[in-house]
């Protein structure tokens, strides 16, 4: 069978489940004591080794094997949940991370985890993590014994701990073996058939031969098939042999006293494995409850069945495909709507209106499919906190609001690292040691808070901590040592404005390199990509008590608003999201403050800049004309007011990039394709406002 067709979906699946893993051991180590948690954590990984075997990714199915062997010794008290257990579990699911990580970018997914399999090993039969490696062989032979029973069905320690438990809940465990007749022509079909009446049962945990061996036609006249059903086994067999070409059905009991004498006979070579005795299935003690349950487990299987099969996985390159037609039609209504204000047809305008209007429906619904929680890179950092307080030898809580708020996928990629240096840089310089804390009257277990939320046509996200907070002194010493700001100026800095010094380039206040910080790389890199998303940060400390970082991002990049402005006969954009209005003023008005033009906004100095000069534009304005056109922009708490010719109006456009060969262009984002057919420069105003 080819596989190949479900990479996509393996990788994606595999990385979900890899998630759950590290959620629920992070919920494990807080409550170790709920073997609920370890149930979940178990169901993930066993459906991920199903998964890599079934692709043929071994070392991830045989890694993902021994971590199911610890998980099942601490649900079934054989040992007890420590930190260091966790630390060894959390290292194989980030091997395991990377194993994948290595199948997406196109390798076998292999990886040496010998080491880590013997200290699993070590884990699974209860001895210290620090034995040699020899005095646990023996234990590790048990653990990989595989035992046939009399029907001949092979079953390893896995899959007879699942047919315990299914015992435990109620369902039976059935060995269906179907002989064909000898004169049949279509096997696999007989197979098929089979196959969807015992899946309306129950759930096949197991074939003999292998699924891929019957759809190849690759055995006799037999095949057996492992069922876990509540349905009666004489019932079942009544179905089965309702199949054209069927000759017999029998039916073989798989029993929990069974399972545990036949784990004892496979430890020891000389016990024979017990008998097997062919029943029907015998209603076990409190039918009724069981029954009652069940009709709720299949209503409540019906309903998630029912909502799984309305939602599909869509690959984002096909997203992206749909976008750039999309784009391509918003080009081409705008050229509808300026030939349609020309012609002055009424006819023509009434279809222009109608086009517009399904299309920004259209629009709406093609953005919100590339929306995405902010949840799927949320979800990454408890983890790296775990690890990095733990290598600080600090205590510290995260807590994750409005994980739920969703982002364009397109910035959903980028945000990712400017969060984990944000992060990394809270734990190590805003987050002081436990007896720091005490000593300061604060509770010992340092407090990071990540939220999100939507306030109008942007998403913000901040990272508070209850740390430290922004030592003005120890910052402003180490802004003038590398020479951002002059002595002068650092006494006319507000607190905020003093804060804000740590964005700078190579700006670290770490006493010494470490693997967390002190490199003087990290908060100018994040200020750089937040700025390149047409986004903005700012920070907010009170010196002991702690810091406040507030990232602001557009909803999408694709699509934009934007404000038509003239320059020398030329057309540029300004997004709408940067300006707060747009002002038409006496020239008399403008005003010099230390060689740069200024006017008075509502008692607020803003300073003028004017794109004919940012731009090396030849034709000067009309001195001559008393008034000037003013857009008033702002970055942050930062104004500035930008001079043009005229305004021509508002209008939604497509952002396209200006391509590998103009990337450095000076406060040029991109550009657009107008209905004209004409091609206008997007201003930047963030690189405008210093």
């Amino acid at each position: 069978m080819d596989v190949s067709q479900y990479l996509d979906m393996f990788i994606e699946e595999s990385k979900e489940h890899l998630q759950a893993c590290s959620e629920q051991l992070l919920a494990l180590e807080n409550d170790p004591d709920d073997l609920a948690i370890v149930n979940e954590v178990f169901r993930a990984a066993h459906t991920l080794k199903g998964m890599s075997a079934t692709m043929g990714y071994e070392d991830i199915a045989d890694l993902t094997h021994k971590m199911e062997n610890v998980l099942d010794a601490i649900r079934n008290s054989k040992i007890n949940v420590t930190t260091e257990i966790l630390d060894v579990v959390f290292e194989a699911v980030d091997d395991l991370e990377l194993m994948v990580q290595d199948i997406e970018s196109g390798g076998d997914g292999k990886k040496d985890v010998s080491k880590l399999v013997d200290t699993l090993n070590r884990i699974e039969a209860g001895q210290p993590l620090d034995l040699a490696e020899d005095s646990v062989s023996a234990t590790t032979e048990e653990a990989l014994i595989e035992v046939v029973t009399s029907t001949g069905v092979q079953y390893d320690e896995f899959e007879l701990t699942v047919i315990s438990q299914s015992a435990e809940q109620g369902f039976n465990a059935l060995e269906i073996t179907v002989t064909l007749r000898e004169d049949c022509l279509l096997k696999v079909a007989r197979v098929f058939m089979t196959f969807e009446i015992l899946e309306k049962s129950g759930e096949v945990i197991k074939t003999v031969p292998t699924v891929e061996q019957l759809e190849n036609e690759d055995f006799d006249q037999k095949f057996t098939i492992v069922l876990l059903t509540q349905e009666d086994a004489e019932d079942l067999k009544a179905k089965v042999m309702k199949v054209s070409e069927i000759e017999d059905v029998k039916i073989t009991h798989i029993t929990d006293e069974y399972v545990q004498k036949y784990k004892q006979a496979a430890i020891n070579e000389n016990e024979a494995p017990p008998e097997v005795i062919e029943t029907t299935i015998v209603p076990v003690a409190n039918v009724t409850p069981i029954e009652k349950v069940s009709k709720e487990a299949i209503k409540t299987k019906k309903s998630a069945s029912s909502n799984s099969n309305k939602t599909i996985r869509v690959n984002i390159d096909r997203l992206d495909i749909l976008m750039n037609l999309f784009e391509e039609l918003v080009i081409d209504r705008g050229r509808l709507q300026s030939i349609a204000s020309e012609l002055h047809n009424p006819e023509l305008n009434e279809s222009v209106e109608r086009m517009t209007r399904v299309s920004g429906d259209l629009q709406n619904i093609i953005l919100n499919m590339r929306m995405v929680p902010v949840e799927t890179v949320f979800n990454r950092f408890p983890k790296m906190v775990r690890q990095l307080a733990r290598d600080l030898n600090k205590k510290i809580d995260l807590e994750i609001v409005g994980a739920e708020t969703e982002l364009d996928r397109t910035v959903i990629d980028e945000i990712g690292d400017p969060l984990v240096h944000l992060i990394r840089n809270a734990l190590d310089h805003g987050i002081e040691m436990p007896e720091e804390r005490i000593a300061k009257g604060k509770p010992e277990v340092g407090t990071v808070t990540l939220r999100a939320y939507h306030s109008g046509n942007h998403v913000f996200i901040e990272l508070e901590d209850d740390g430290a907070g922004v030592n003005r002194e120890r910052v402003v010493g180490k802004a003038i040592e590398k020479g951002i700001i002059s002595p002068e100026a650092a006494d006319s800095l507000t607190n905020k404005q003093v804060a804000e010094l740590i964005l700078a380039s190579g700006f670290s206040t770490a006493a010494s390199i470490t693997d967390v910080s002190g490199r003087g790389v990290g908060l100018d890199v994040v200020k750089n990509t937040i700025e390149s998303l047409g986004g903005h940060i700012s920070i907010d400390s009170t010196e002991g008590k702690g810091s406040l970082f507030q990232v602001q991002l557009p909803l999408t990049l694709s699509i934009i608003s934007v404000m038509l402005v003239e320059l020398d006969q030329e057309i540029y954009a300004i997004p709408l999201s940067s300006i707060i209005e747009t002002a038409i003023i006496q020239k008399s008005d403008i005003l010099n403050a230390h060689n740069q033009p200024v006017i008075d906004f509502r008692g607020t100095i803003v300073p003028l800049v004017d794109l004919k000069d940012i731009f090396e534009m030849k034709n000067r304005s009309n001195e001559e004309d008393e008034f000037q056109s003013i857009v008033i922009v702002r970055k942050g708490e930062s104004l500035a007011g930008l001079v043009v010719d005229s305004f021509i109006g508002q209008q939604e456009i497509v952002l396209k990039s200006l391509g590998e060969y103009l990337q450095s262009v000076f406060a040029i984002s991109g550009a657009t394709i107008l209905g004209n057919g004409q091609v206008a420069l997007i201003v930047d105003c963030n690189a405008l406002i210093k």
